[in-house]
């Protein structure tokens, strides 16, 4: 499992990017994080990966706090971070030091065939497209098995039609071993076609508004009823968060103004 306890996080400015964060995450639970700008999305993750450290409070996994870079949890960023001295077989082995040459082989091998790039092994990263190299990055990630996967907007960069194949090879990859997984997105049908919950963020100080329980069985279908019902909570839950912002923003009216302020 892992568990966000109170977690705050304030920087030496001043700036209070998130507050009292509760979260419990099942192993092998996929959650996606949504919310409009400055809801601490990204700190969140930079939090759990070790990156970065809390103000107050805990996160663990499996019972051991994360405090710096851990080995039970993965990360996939935005940009795919190839090492381009390494072949595309080496990049996905680069964790799997600890293994013997030929079983780090096998592993990357079988990595490539089920982000379907078999026989990609000995090309470099930058002979392949960017939905391709996304797929090593992942693959990189999941090959030492983590705990805890998290992918910060991972498929932002990529076309619709990209991005909806590397969710089913994220979920085929997925499958493997269920880690339990986090990703951060801006795109509310990402969410629901992977997640089995939405978090929904609100902004400044970045807070937990709704979460959002994902019934629909897997491959989801985008124009089923289980799926347009997620999505539209998901979407009013926005919606609210954000117009809440606004209500905090507002001056409260006036003396006599009181009665007309609307």
């Amino acid at each position: 499992m892992l568990s966000l306890n109170t977690v705050s996080k304030t920087y030496a400015d001043g700036t209070e990017a998130l507050r009292d964060i509760r979260l419990d995450i099942e192993q092998g639970e996929i959650v996606a994080l949504v919310g409009g700008s400055g809801c601490g999305k990204t700190t969140l993750m930079r939090l759990i990966s070790g990156l970065d450290t809390a103000s107050s409070g805990t996160i663990a996994v499996d019972g051991e706090t994360i405090a710096a870079p851990h080995p039970a949890v993965g990360v996939v960023f935005q940009e795919p971070r190839l090492l381009p001295w390494l072949s595309v077989a080496d990049n996905i082995a680069f964790g799997l030091h600890h293994l013997p040459k030929a079983e780090r082989k096998i592993a990357s091998e079988a990595a490539l065939e089920r982000v379907g790039l078999a026989g990609y092994g000995a090309r470099w990263p930058r002979e392949l497209s960017g939905g391709q190299q996304q797929r090593v990055s992942i693959a990189r990630a999941l090959v030492p098995k983590p705990k805890v996967l998290l992918l910060d907007e991972p498929f932002s960069a990529l076309d619709a039609f990209t991005r909806a194949s590397l969710h089913e090879h994220l979920l085929t990859l997925w499958e493997a071993s269920r880690p339990t997984v986090v990703i951060v997105t801006h795109d509310v049908d990402e969410a629901i076609r992977l997640a089995d919950r939405v978090v929904v963020m609100q902004p400044k100080p970045g807070r937990i508004f709704e979460t959002v329980s994902v019934a629909a069985p897997r491959p989801r279908d985008p124009l089923g009823l289980p799926y347009e019902k997620a999505k539209r909570r998901v979407l009013h839950a926005l919606d609210r968060s954000l117009q809440n912002e606004i209500k905090a923003k507002q001056p409260a009216p006036q003396g006599g103004e009181a009665a007309l302020w609307w």
